[in-house]
């Protein structure tokens, strides 16, 4: 009887430390980072997300871009102040949870293919009703590099 009830202790002590870390997790800060010109806010909005994960590990991260922004994830994109290619950091980032979104309305305004971005990009039907949305709807604070 004796083994019964510490196992049943060591069972019920996982049990409870499972349920405060899957709501720690639940409770992670959700931020959507907006970027609309990539000359001015691409290197800047990456290393505003890796310092922001290196703080807070466990934040969910969606990174929107639409306008000139799309330009930060397409193939070959480079920061032209410091010739930093932005493939490597995003790569990194995405290995971290971040997601990359691009609008679609940009590409068909610019004239622009799906295949002429980095294979991190997703894509969506409106960058800005994807920052709308992940703001209302799924109570996301909002950042603009």
């Amino acid at each position: 009887m004796n083994t019964f009830l510490k196992i049943l202790s060591a069972a019920i002590t996982v049990f409870a430390l499972l349920g405060v870390q899957s709501v720690h997790a639940d409770n992670a800060s959700k931020v959507v980072y907006h970027i609309d010109d990539a000359k001015t806010q691409g290197l800047k909005g990456l290393r505003n997300i890796r310092n922001h994960l290196d703080v807070a590990p466990q934040t969910k991260i969606i990174v929107v871009t639409h306008a000139n922004g799309v330009d930060l994830l397409m193939e070959g994109a480079k920061d032209e102040k410091n010739n930093t290619e932005y493939a490597p950091l995003i790569s990194a980032l995405k290995s971290r949870g971040v997601e990359f979104d691009v609008c679609e309305i940009t590409l068909k305004n610019r004239k622009l293919k799906k295949d002429q971005f980095i294979m991190e990009a997703q894509f969506t039907p409106s960058g800005v009703v994807r920052i709308a949305d992940l703001q209302y709807q799924d109570k996301f604070a909002y950042i603009k590099p």
